[in-house]
């Protein structure tokens, strides 16, 4: 079967400061949740791409990125990759002309806070000129949606609609036919200054194309998960191990440890006289001891001994410890006793 190239760019140059303290010392997308980093799950949808196609990743980074460039060479050395700095985070499309240099042919567009189920074998035949994946929602005014032509086509995209009837909501998933196209409607949404607040979204180059005649189709999805704030990424959490990624069983044999499913809990975590679950994830090298953990994600090497714990993010290397009146907390840190 003759391979051909597709490039997967992932804008991944912004702060995460709805994840903070946790993104003070690594990027969003290296924060974990069900037993992976989110990067991890996203890297994951490509796997159902055709194999006649081979990945080239393009990863935008900015603040911490090299944790990024460390983690997808050491974890993808198989996969062809490049790394493209966005000291000033002047919008998507500005991401994305900034990779111009790797990018010809097919490519897809993906942002890193969300994550899709999906199937992409479809690629192999792909007729339309692009397609952006969509998910169905019941308010629609919170969301960037399509609004389909007569013929099924989209015909443009809308930021945050006043009306109700375009409730699909774009997931931030795309596929362009080719990419020096997507990067002339760029080029030209740059010298018609096209921006919000300082920034160049994608939605008006794709617009743009779409003023051309682009015929772009849409893709629906069932399951469309955030991992950008503290709360829906414990509900990634929660269906991720619903859906796959418990390990349970391979601990319900522990002496002294209650597991109440789903969780996931690494092979190097130790657990002693503890209750973990539901919706417990327990990176690599934590240790907890005589502890109540119920709907958390705690990351390597977190310590927590004797404390209750629900609803809860724990960074990596952090240690809880109940002893009434002494509390060491960073930056931006809560603390409920």
């Amino acid at each position: 079967m003759e391979h051909s190239t597709i490039k997967v760019v992932i804008p991944m140059a912004g702060l995460g400061t709805r994840l903070r303290p946790h993104t003070w010392s690594k990027p969003k997308q290296l924060v974990s949740v069900a037993g992976k980093t989110v990067l991890d799950h996203l890297i994951d949808t490509f796997a159902s791409l055709p194999t006649s196609l081979d990945i080239e990743l393009i990863a935008i980074v900015g603040y911490l990125g090299e944790q990024i460039e460390d983690h997808i060479r050491y974890n993808y050395p198989g996969v062809k990759s490049h790394f493209v700095v966005q000291e000033n985070p002047a919008g998507q499309s500005h991401a994305i002309k900034l990779a111009e240099q790797y990018l010809s042919g097919p490519m897809l567009v993906v942002f890193a806070d969300t994550l899709i189920e999906t199937d992409l074998s479809s690629l192999e035949n792909e007729t339309a000129q692009a397609v952006t994946w969509v998910h169905p929602v019941p308010d629609p005014r919170r969301f960037g949606v399509t609004e389909l032509g007569e013929n099924g086509w989209v015909k443009r995209l809308i930021e945050k609609p006043q009306q109700m009837e375009n409730n699909l909501a774009v997931v931030g998933f795309y596929y362009f036919k080719e990419a020096r196209d997507l990067l002339s409607a760029i080029d030209e949404q740059i010298e018609r200054n096209t921006q919000i607040k300082g920034e160049f979204f994608l939605a008006d180059a794709v617009n743009i194309m779409l003023e051309r005649g682009l015929r772009m189709r849409i893709q629906e999805v069932d399951v469309w998960l955030d991992a950008g704030t503290a709360e829906t990424l414990l509900a990634t959490n929660r269906y991720l191990l619903e859906h796959g990624m418990d390990n349970s069983a391979e601990f319900q044999q522990r002496e002294g440890v209650v597991i109440n499913p789903p969780v996931f809990i690494h092979p190097t975590a130790q657990v002693q006289g503890s209750i973990i679950g539901p919706n417990v994830s327990l990176g690599a090298g934590c240790r907890i001891e005589h502890s109540i953990i119920r709907d958390s994600i705690l990351e390597d090497e977190a310590q927590a001994t004797d404390i209750i714990l629900d609803s809860s993010l724990v960074g990596r290397r952090a240690v809880l410890r109940r002893r009434a009146g002494v509390i060491n907390a960073g930056d931006n840190t809560e603390v409920t006793l």
